[in-house]
């Protein structure tokens, strides 16, 4: 007489194996942060060429007005910060979903992708611990700034802090999203350039938009569909102790739909990883 086999449930995941799951891929985040110290330099290399270099030469020929959130006439380097800390997310936040593609397909991720925490909580928890990179890096630039005159009120340094948290995780959830249509690094490299530099300068961050609207309306009404616009006002707004309520609704609904959109690519059953045959199609 054969014997009935009961098969029980899995016992569901708790509160504490959440939080060890967060905790060890923030670790693992930092660690290689800390390893790979090209990258932090690399980071802080761009903004301040943008910053010590072009701005120097543009000051006599790029005059700013008094447009909000500013109350006077600012140098041209004050009015480039913003753009410059959103760049600093926004190439960290590309080359956080670079690591993404290769962790998919050979490292950690690609196992912990058919574990039994749901994938939305992996990506999550894989967005947050880019962010955190990406605070450091960020706090250090402005830190490089205040000994170039570019010094915001005290509170700004504090009132700044939710708005980076939100634009980091829109950049971040941006380059996810990309990476779930990757396979193979060399593309990936590809496909940043035709994302990083076209929303980098197509935006307010080295010009006001009332310039653009003056030389190319055309250009103009690009910079104003360019979410990455919206997250340059948002800081360049919070840096002063200000809200910018339309940047904020803006990054907050790219936001959820960028994030949205990668936990639906990397589903199993319905994302671009499963059609392409990737873990856990």
């Amino acid at each position: 007489m054969s014997e009935a086999v009961t098969i029980q449930d899995p016992r569901p995941l708790g509160p504490v194996a959440y939080l060890l799951c967060l905790r060890g891929i923030m670790w693992r985040e930092a660690l290689r942060f800390l390893h790979q110290r090209e990258r932090f330099v690399a980071a802080l290399v761009r903004p301040l060429v943008w910053l010590f270099v072009f701005a120097a030469g543009f000051r006599a020929v790029l005059g700013v007005s008094i447009i909000p959130p500013y109350e006077t006439y600012v140098l041209y380097e004050v009015y480039i910060t913003p753009g410059l800390v959103a760049m600093v997310q926004l190439f960290n936040g590309m080359q956080s979903s670079l690591s993404m593609v290769y962790d998919r397909e050979m490292g950690s991720m690609r196992t912990l992708l058919v574990s039994p925490f749901p994938r939305g909580f992996l990506l999550i928890s894989k967005l947050l611990a880019g962010v955190a990179v990406s605070l450091l890096q960020v706090y250090v630039f402005l830190a490089v700034t205040w000994f170039w005159d570019v010094q915001p009120p005290l509170i700004g340094y504090f009132a700044v802090l939710p708005a980076l948290i939100l634009s980091g995780m829109m950049l971040g959830a941006l380059g996810m999203l990309l990476s779930s249509g990757i396979k193979q690094l060399e593309n990936f490299a590809g496909i940043m350039n035709f994302v990083i530099f076209p929303m980098f300068f197509a935006s307010s961050a080295l010009y006001p938009l009332w310039r653009m609207n003056e030389a190319s309306p055309l250009l103009y009404n690009i910079c104003v569909l360019n979410p990455f616009t919206y997250a340059v006002e948002l800081i360049r707004f919070s840096l002063h102790g200000q809200i910018n309520w339309l940047a904020l609704a803006v990054v907050a609904g790219c936001t959820a739909v960028f994030l949205g959109a990668a936990i639906l690519a990397y589903n199993p059953s319905k994302g671009l990883i499963a059609r392409r045959g990737g873990p856990g199609g």
